[in-house]
């Protein structure tokens, strides 16, 4: 009888961790042909800028997705999370850079003005502050230096980077569109699912 759960556990054990940042260069490379190609519309800058952070944002919510995965579906896919969380780092990074480089043309008064009166700026930079920590820590020396529980502790900063980023998205938006709210909406799930087990270990 097939067994859906059991094919695709499977087969992720079979990929190597490491070939996702193969696969991770792949978007990113094609906006970049798509930007020379003049194929990314009137305002190519824009549009990079919200596809590289429309991909970190998509990264993150897969990096939420592999808890729940595991402990709902026993579907295991814990061996890529690290990889996951590196790629959508990069690409939160990609995304600050084309806003500062490209957009503000590191115009610095004009970067901390749009920081401190947008909130929509100021909730994506606290989400990538968040986020720096994490992948400074995601390598096995870390793990061993600060322990598994304090470890495990600090990564749990993903959840507000997470959050950080989908709020980041709505405001950044005109209107109540529906794409960023979905977006929202999911990550708010992802993170509804963890309480049962966060009250648990409160409890032990």
């Amino acid at each position: 009888m097939f067994d859906p759960i059991q094919t695709i556990n499977q087969t992720a054990r079979k990929i190597p961790a490491w070939s996702l940042y193969f696969l991770g260069l792949v978007p990113v490379s094609f906006l970049v042909f798509q930007l020379f190609a003049g194929n990314l519309g009137v305002d190519p800058v824009k549009r990079l800028e919200h596809e590289l952070g429309e991909i970190a944002l998509q990264l993150l919510i897969a990096g939420l997705a592999i808890t729940p995965l595991r402990t709902k579906l026993a579907i295991n896919l814990i061996k890529f999370r690290r990889a996951i969380g590196l790629l959508a780092f990069a690409y939160v990074a990609m995304h600050l850079a084309v806003w500062l480089f490209l957009d503000m043309q590191l115009l610095l008064t004009q970067i901390l003005k749009d920081i401190v009166k947008r909130w929509y700026i100021t909730i994506g930079m606290l989400g990538f502050a968040l986020m720096i920590p994490l992948a400074i820590t995601s390598n096995n020396l870390s793990l061993r230096k600060l322990g598994g529980a304090r470890w495990r502790n600090l990564h749990k900063l993903t959840y507000g980077a997470a959050l950080a980023g989908g709020l980041h998205y709505v405001i950044l938006v005109k209107g109540w569109q529906v794409e960023p709210m979905i977006y929202l909406g999911i990550i708010i799930v992802l993170l509804g699912l963890r309480l049962p087990q966060l009250r648990r270990l409160k409890l032990a």
